[in-house]
């Protein structure tokens, strides 16, 4: 299906139940929650994309945390475990804040653009093929109605494939650090997920994770 704008995509995004076994985890875990959130509203559907319109980078996660952009309703917003995305967007000046709790709470992205390749938060973080299939025109709808992006990250192994299939590019092998040029100048930067564990265990370091950030702010800023 072909949508008309970014509003109209991210209004279906949000109202999709296509998934059965994810329309049942996200609600069950809005329903049940954490001790920390107990008196909180979880969002408990689809989870919009989000950022700039006029975005000249988009950023390609893998899905929603139950208890982070499930709750909030806004992608990589809400999770410890997925801080060191907006506190490298702060660094390199494409984020107003550091972090990222609630939907309301002021942080604003400048010429960037966020989105998952699976829109529901999957249960053990672990979406199944046919779900990311089921998925996939969103991200291509995402992409298509982004006309101005220039250079695409993308935040682990699964966006990596997702973004291949919904543009039909030539992707370089997924690797750390990787970048390749895609059609019309454009280009792709890969990287290691964001996840508690990866940083946590050094498989994902600092240094190199901002310097894809510092890479993209380039291209967010070139002429």
């Amino acid at each position: 299906m072909s949508y008309a704008s970014l509003p109209e995509l991210e209004a279906a995004v949000a109202a999709c139940r296509q998934c059965p076994r994810l329309v049942a985890y996200r609600e069950e875990i809005g329903r049940t929650k954490v001790r920390r959130h107990l008196t909180v509203t979880y969002w408990a559907r689809g989870v919009p994309g989000w950022g700039d319109p006029a975005a000249r980078a988009l950023i390609v996660g893998l899905a929603p945390a139950a208890h982070g952009s499930n709750r909030t309703g806004r992608m990589f917003t809400g999770d410890l475990g997925r801080s060191w995305l907006y506190e490298a967007l702060h660094t390199v000046g494409l984020a107003a804040l550091p972090t990222s709790t609630h939907a309301t709470d002021g942080q604003a992205l400048s010429g960037v653009y966020i989105t998952a390749a699976g829109r529901c938060a999957p249960p053990q973080n672990k979406p199944t093929p046919a779900e990311l299939r089921t998925c996939q025109p969103f991200l291509s709808e995402t992409i298509r109605l982004l006309p101005t992006v220039r250079v695409y990250l993308l935040l682990g192994r699964v966006a990596y494939q997702a973004f291949g299939r919904a543009t039909g590019w030539p992707l370089p092998p997924f690797a750390h650090g990787a970048r390749g040029d895609l059609p019309e100048g454009r280009t792709v930067v890969c990287s290691y997920h964001p996840s508690r564990q990866n940083s946590q265990t050094g498989r994902l370091a600092w240094p190199s994770w901002l310097a894809n950030f510092e890479y993209i702010a380039q291209a967010v800023h070139a002429p």
